[in-house]
């Protein structure tokens, strides 16, 4: 996410390296290496060049001061003014009645109703609420087939109408049937539709008029760039959406959606999507997300992801097990679930300052683990328990068992030896220690 853009404004601060001070000429050659840079990641030429003049603005006259150089002076000034440009602040979804409704709308294959499973995943985890997903896609063949799919795998009802095919009927009986139910967030998800297509868009109009939602929420794919963005717009004059829904930024997006569709549409970013998985959805920080795009890490969102899956009385099992030696396998392998359930593994080590360029040209696959777990769940309960047991006879069971080979097998007990000692040390710090190990890119390669 972001990786071109990053470096692309790192070589355009590369214009101000061993300068003594800000001046006019050596500001307007970087101001120019970032409008490229900003025209490159799809922003559009108006608003780079507004952006890029305010930040010129608020850069000459600035004294650096003996302790800042004119790079990191003007860095800073470039992460204000990104945040600005994305909204300052995160949004709050409304969920003030009861229930509250929300109408998601979007393009066809925008990720609408993905995001409908990920927004009642959230706020049934997060929020505490008890949602109720309502299938109003009547056109897409499988779309009430996917939702109730969707529902059943985060254990939350769905509402349906087989044989209605009217999604204003479909819309008002659900919120009837939410009252009933006692669900306090009812998350209507409809068809995909081109705002070209005059008949569609008069339909959602008149489901916005029948269910008069607290939020209506505007689902964007981020790569499409550009186009999201002018889609936006005729949405917004079609709907006036309370806020806009960015997908598949974990996906090769240049970033263009994410920088402009504030300052265009002037509705904020209120959740962007950062994986397939239903907890792949975070709330919008524009000022954390300018601090990525610069390459500074977002170390506050990988706590707080890190925090949604801290299970604090199996943190205290695990720091008993490792205060006696006795830490094992098994609990390895809910170590690697929890890291697995924050997300993307490339994503979670770019948070981290300083490792988003270190590792833009590494390939940390998601299946990065899958080795490591077939190695463990070829082993006996004994052997997972027991880690020293492993003699070279067993190793050569687990090796054919898991389809690798021994070598393979001794730099997982190697390095689950070193993991062990570092917890012992931290006491509990065993997830960032394989943060560090995926960092150094030092994990076994299967």
């Amino acid at each position: 996410m972001f990786e071109n853009l990053s470096e692309k404004l790192e070589k355009a601060f590369k214009v101000l390296k061993g300068q003594g001070s800000i001046s006019e000429i050596n500001v307007a050659q970087t101001m120019k290496e970032i409008r490229k840079a900003l025209i490159s990641a799809d922003v559009d030429f108006k608003t780079a060049k507004e952006f890029t003049a305010k930040v010129k603005e608020k850069a000459i006259g600035e004294k650096v001061l003996t302790t800042l150089k004119p790079g990191e002076l003007l860095t800073k000034i470039m992460k204000d003014e990104l945040a600005e440009l994305m909204g300052s602040s995160s949004a709050e979804i409304n969920l003030l009645s009861k229930p509250s409704v929300i109408l998601v709308a979007g393009l066809q294959g925008s990720g609408k109703t993905t995001f409908c499973g990920k927004l009642a995943y959230f706020l049934k985890n997060n929020k505490n609420k008890n949602p109720l997903l309502v299938a109003c896609d009547v056109y897409r063949p499988a779309a009430i087939d996917q939702i109730s799919v969707l529902g059943e795998q985060i254990s939350v009802d769905v509402y349906k109408e087989i044989e209605n095919q009217n999604p204003v009927d479909i819309s008002t009986n659900a919120i009837g049937y939410a009252k009933k139910n006692k669900h306090d967030v009812v998350i209507v998800d409809t068809a995909g539709r081109l705002a070209i297509d005059e008949p569609m868009m008069t339909e959602i109009t008149n489901v916005k008029s029948a269910i008069s939602p607290n939020e209506i929420l505007f689902v964007v794919d981020s790569m499409t760039g550009q186009d999201a963005v002018n889609t936006a717009k005729t949405f917004n004059e079609r709907l006036d959406f309370d806020g806009v829904v960015l997908t598949k930024l974990d996906g090769d997006t240049r970033g263009g959606a994410a920088l402009t569709i504030r300052s265009v549409v002037d509705k904020p970013i209120k959740f962007i999507g950062t994986s397939e998985k239903m907890e792949g959805l975070d709330v919008f920080h524009p000022d954390r997300m300018a601090s990525r795009i610069l390459g500074m890490g977002d170390v506050i969102s990988l706590v707080e992801r890190a925090q949604q899956q801290f299970d604090e009385q199996e943190a205290r099992k695990i720091q008993k097990k490792i205060a006696k030696n006795t830490f094992g396998f098994d609990d390895f392998l809910k170590q690697i679930q929890q890291i697995k359930k924050m997300g993307n593994i490339k994503d979670l080590a770019g948070m981290i300052p300083g490792v988003g360029k270190a590792i833009k040209d590494v390939d940390i696959d998601n299946d990065s683990f899958k080795g490591i777990e077939s190695i463990i769940y070829s082993m006996t309960p004994y052997e997972r328990s027991n880690p020293h047991v492993l003699n070279g006879s067993r190793k050569k069971r687990i090796a054919a068992g898991s389809g690798t080979n021994v070598q393979e097998i001794n730099q997982l007990i190697k390095q689950f030896s070193q993991m062990g000692k570092m917890m012992k040390m931290m006491q509990g710090g065993g997830a960032s220690r394989m943060m560090q190990m995926m960092k150094g890119n030092n994990m076994p390669k299967f």
